[in-house]
């Protein structure tokens, strides 16, 4: 329990930046504008001689100084003196470990103040009192909502009641009637419990993969991201009720309180009966306050096996006969939010049988996975991809999943591995399949071991299905029937090619099924590139993407956009679906 006190001296300020400043704000500002500024300005300028006020009794007493507004709070412990006689004293107890407290006071020689103190001292024979400024006080008194019976069960996992959360579910059917009930519970004032119930049953409910707040100048903007694109849901939560909810989040995700002006990074769990789920928290400082993004990892979306993917039966063929293999490289790239993980852990659970030994290193665990070992990077301890992945080596596993391959050393020993008798999956970043081998030789990869290692590069994304109550069937225009026979004459042997010549083209509509999207869930088109012979001879040589892209093509490799267009034949997707995801439609 470690608190940085701050040195007690004082500096005389020049007052003539201060008085340029509101020269240059009168010349540049609308009045409005310009009020507002000011009104900051005065209260930072209030707030400072507050500070050195606190330091200068500081000081004077002996006791050390403490900066309320940053300091860290356990906020369970502030109960330990009631609010009201706490504001009488001026003081806060900031925390507390065995037998050691610290207490935050505002004058030590109020009668008031050691009246507490003694009481704390009889409860607590260690009471450590630091000075702080009344408006850091105040500051940490707001933390008493948070201490309330309500909100005392914050244990890092959320428990909603199954009674409770099937009735939202059966209420929170669309973004409108969730934004109803998140407006009804604001306007009556419900406790933060409820409020936060309902956000996150609204994204259970709507099939949302984050939820992000907002915060702008009148209030604080929730939306949903349903499908890969974000959708509005409630506009105007007043800053005073975000508050509290964001310190909840932050409790909730072992942040800490007090810091406003840092990104921080943390997770908790919603349990729902016998299903857990997790979430991954994200808080970002921002012009009107923090910024949060939840992400909601659902248990449930990552138990698909290879069919359930929605993939083509070819490409389903072509997996399963690199999944046989003993060993080597599959590698699968795409930008964040493409399904990756999914695809990944479909392999995994394909591969993992009673006789073989899978382990995987991630950053962080995502999802749990039972019958495998899984293990997490962890940097302050030393333990990276690449020191993790060379212990799990020694390990004698047969299947390996990294993460991702961000460096030469972690590409070298996966690569290693892969040649050495072991299947290995991983990431990479790049745009499409044929990038990832350029990538590897940029990362200092040996091109010489790189041919040998790898079996396939994937390329991956997803597209939205249309929905299947209100899609539309539309009639095509002459230009496009004949780039679509242009198109299915080039489809390789592997691609039955009669299916798709007597398709339906259709457009999106708009239903309560959809939420009025025309879209509902997602499915992955992949690009697959086996390396073969010829291009182990390329790599070899060390060619551009583009020799790759030109010699892989000529063997049959789809590209992602030409697997998407086969969803849009086979009435699953949209052609401007297609666009929105891989760019303009090439025919060529």
């Amino acid at each position: 329990m470690q608190y940085k006190t701050q040195s007690t001296g004082t500096k005389t300020s020049n007052p003539l930046p201060s008085a340029l400043f509101f020269v240059k704000m009168m010349v540049s500002m609308p009045l409005k504008q310009l009020k507002s500024a000011i009104e900051e300005k005065l209260a930072k300028i209030e707030r400072e001689a507050e500070e050195r006020d606190a330091k200068r009794r500081a000081l004077k007493s002996g006791y050390p100084y403490i900066d309320l507004k940053l300091a860290p709070v356990q906020v369970d412990t502030l109960s330990m003196v009631p609010k009201e006689e706490a504001r009488e004293a001026k003081l806060a107890v900031l925390a507390r470990k065995r037998d050691k407290m610290v207490v935050a006071v505002y004058d030590p020689t109020l009668a008031a103040t050691q009246k507490v103190i003694k009481k704390l001292v009889d409860q607590t024979k260690n009471v450590n009192v630091v000075i702080g400024s009344l408006s850091g006080l105040k500051h940490i008194w707001q933390y008493y909502e948070l201490a309330k019976k309500e909100l005392s069960e914050i244990t890092g996992k959320v428990e909603i009641n199954e009674k409770r959360l099937y009735e939202l579910l059966g209420q929170l059917i669309s973004l409108a009637a969730a934004e109803k009930t998140l407006r009804e519970a604001v306007g009556a004032k419900a406790n933060l419990s409820q409020v936060l119930e309902i956000l996150l049953a609204s994204a259970l409910s709507l099939r949302g993969s984050d939820i992000h707040f907002e915060p702008e100048e009148k209030g604080v903007r929730f939306r949903l991201r349903i499908d890969g694109l974000l959708h509005d849901v409630f506009t105007g939560l007043p800053h005073a009720d975000y508050f509290f909810i964001l310190s909840r989040i932050k409790l909730l995700s072992a942040m800490k309180l007090n810091i406003h002006d840092a990104a921080q990074d943390g997770r908790f769990s919603i349990g729902l009966g016998a299903k857990t789920i997790e979430i991954r928290s994200s808080v970002l400082p921002s012009k009107h306050g923090e910024t949060v993004v939840l992400r909601i990892l659902d248990p449930e979306t990552i138990k698909l096996s290879l069919g359930e993917l929605g993939l083509r039966d070819d490409d389903l063929v072509l997996l399963n006969e690199e999944l046989r293999r003993p060993n080597g490289m599959i590698l699968n790239t795409g930008p964040t939010g493409s399904g990756k993980t999914t695809t990944l852990y479909a392999f995994l659970m394909q591969v993992n049988k009673p006789e073989s030994k899978v382990i995987t290193l991630e950053d962080p665990i995502e999802y749990r996975l039972p019958g495998i070992e899984q293990t997490q990077v962890d940097k302050e301890a030393g333990y990276t991809f690449a020191n993790g992945l060379r212990s799990i080596v020694r390990q004698d596993p047969d299947v390996i999943l990294v993460g991702e391959i961000r460096d030469f050393e972690t590409a070298e020993i996966a690569l290693n591995a892969a040649l050495t008798g072991h299947l290995v999956f991983s990431t990479l970043h790049t745009n499409d399949s044929f990038g990832a081998i350029p990538r590897l030789i940029d990362l200092g990869a040996k091109s010489a071991i790189i041919g040998p290692s790898l079996n396939l590069v994937i390329a991956q994304r997803l597209i939205r299905r249309i929905c299947e109550k209100c899609k539309k069937e539309t009639t095509s225009s002459k230009e496009l029937q004949d780039n679509i026979r242009a198109f299915l004459k080039k489809m390789p042997p592997r691609v039955p090619r009669a299916r798709y010549e007597k398709y339906t083209i259709y457009s999106h509509g708009s239903c309560e099924a959809c939420n009025g999207i025309g879209y509902k869930g997602r499915i992955a088109v992949l690009e697959l590139l086996r390396v073969t012979d010829e291009i182990n001879q390329l790599i070899s040589k060390e060619v551009t993407e583009i020799e790759i892209k030109k010699v892989a093509v000529g063997q049959g490799v789809l590209t992602v956009q030409q697997s998407g267009i086969l969803k849009v034949l086979e009435g699953v997707s949209t052609f401007e679906e297609v666009e929105r995801v891989t760019g303009p439609i090439s025919w060529q």
